[in-house]
């Protein structure tokens, strides 16, 4: 009995230590993707950092020029202007984590169901990567067309701020 109770609590133990907090709160309705990665894809939040290369190379985002659009003395055009790019890429990141969260949840039907075959894996696959693709397009163009908006002085005026979109 005491090795019993020992074996259930080690194997407890370590089943406890590999559940990352995010599954031990709230399970995912897609069991490959956890309950984080579901919540950014469902509000339209970079998760992956698709933003990074922008950013490392002083391309802004509008959301955190808009942030400081008082500091950066943000013409109405230029208000206008980044408000319609911030409102379409956060329509977006909405709408292809909703095609990524699809795709997922069909993906894992197919094999859960166990009719998957070659070819849906090739379909699937690379659907999955058209949908990353374009979310990635989609927020370095924003970033890009940010950058075009914004005058050389208030780029770098938004570059001394801390990053925080």
């Amino acid at each position: 009995m005491k090795l019993y109770s020992l074996f259930l609590f080690v194997f407890i133990s370590t089943a406890a230590s590999a559940q990352t907090p995010d599954s031990l709160l709230k399970p995912s309705p897609i069991k490959t993707i956890s309950n984080t990665q579901y919540d950014a894809l469902m509000k339209g939040r970079d998760q992956y950092q698709m933003s990074l290369v922008a950013d490392l190379n002083g391309y802004p985002s509008a959301q955190k020029a808009l942030k400081y659009k008082k500091e950066l003395d943000l013409s109405p055009y230029q208000t206008a202007a980044l408000t319609k790019i911030n409102t379409e890429l956060q329509r977006k990141k909405i709408e292809m984590g909703n095609f990524i969260v699809t795709n997922e949840t069909k993906l894992d039907g197919l094999f859960q169901s166990k009719k998957i075959n070659e070819g849906d894996i090739l379909f699937y696959g690379n659907r999955s990567g058209l949908y990353h693709g374009e979310l990635r397009n989609a927020i370095l163009l924003a970033s890009y067309n940010t950058y075009r908006l914004l005058a050389p002085a208030q780029i770098n005026k938004l570059k001394s701020f801390k990053n925080d979109n």
